[in-house]
């Protein structure tokens, strides 16, 4: 179990605050997690700066993974834009100088790209500058975080011997990584870092048609229209399904079982920004996998959807 650090961030989530943040995650590094994973895009780098001072405090060790935004600010990556709008060689050395000053540290773990284009696979600057920034011993490994809901658009990159890691979209609705991506990261011995488990919140079974959101987080164009309607219906439709079954558990907890149960999976990442998530959270992985029936039931649930972009 890992923490994903985009929540404490604070300009795109409500609802909570820097002392809630802190507070839980110093309950994390408690507990003995160890990973967590960031971004310098994450309210322009106050999230790497809370992790700095928690773990400075706490003297507690972990590995930390960050990104490096698109020079562009386009989330995801578009096709057509070539690499130099995106990522050139300086800008990526010149976040990656960003982020260590944030976190208080010589060597970042984990340095990602957030976005990634398959058009961008043979070109040798972004490739240089990974050598580069290895070689200075800035970085440890290196990944990239894939465009939401394309697992398939990093399968050329991990076959560069450059990729270390890769972050993706995986969760109950989101199963598309199981096709291709996982197998062959599992070949070639490549982390896979699992992102959104609960789809945005969708697979806590607590969003419901009457659920609002403040108009400042994301989430509030996430789940506009009658996407908190199909949501409802979908999550009841599942949780009737594994009571059936014989599971009854918090819908939480199944979803990260879900993903733990996969063998290619090295940590999932949901984002936990009070105590009683980090409690809740980090008491799943002791319950192990799920059954074959469970998972064969759970993959009838797949949902093909971009909440996102559409």
């Amino acid at each position: 179990m890992g923490y994903g650090a985009w929540g404490i961030g604070g300009n795109q989530w409500r609802g909570h605050s820097d002392e809630d943040s802190l507070g839980a995650l110093r309950r994390a590094l408690e507990l003995g997690l160890n990973f967590i994973d960031t971004a310098l895009a994450y309210n322009d780098g106050h999230s790497e700066r809370l992790i700095a001072k928690v773990l400075r405090e706490t003297g507690a060790q972990a590995w930390v993974a960050t990104k490096i935004p698109p020079k562009n600010r386009l989330w995801p990556a578009r096709l057509g834009i070539p690499l130099e709008d995106v990522f050139p060689p300086d800008y990526i050395r010149e976040s990656t100088e960003t982020s260590l000053r944030n976190l208080g540290v010589e060597t970042i773990d984990l340095q990602q790209l957030h976005v990634w284009n398959p058009e961008w696979v043979e070109r040798e600057e972004w490739r240089r500058a990974v050598e580069d920034l290895k070689a200075a011993g800035k970085i440890r490994y290196f990944g990239i975080s894939i465009n939401d809901h394309q697992p398939d658009s990093a399968l050329e990159a991990c076959r560069t011997g450059l990729i270390d890691t890769v972050q993706v979209i995986y969760n109950i609705f989101d199963q598309s990584p199981e096709r291709h991506l996982l197998p062959l990261c599992r070949e070639l011995n490549i982390g896979v870092l699992a992102r959104v488990p609960f789809d945005e919140g969708a697979l806590t079974g607590a969003i419901t048609p009457e659920t609002v959101f403040d108009p400042g987080e994301f989430r509030y164009a996430y789940f506009a229209g009658d996407r908190k309607q199909q949501v409802f219906d979908r999550v009841n439709a599942l949780v009737a399904d594994l009571r059936a079954a014989g599971l009854d558990e918090p819908l939480p907890h199944t979803a990260l079982r879900y993903i733990l149960s996969h063998p290619a999976v090295s940590t999932v990442i949901p984002g936990m920004r009070r105590v009683r998530n980090v409690d809740d959270n980090l008491s799943v992985p002791a319950k192990g996998a799920l059954s074959q029936p469970i998972l064969a039931l759970l993959h009838k649930h797949a949902w093909d959807k971009n909440f996102y972009g559409e």
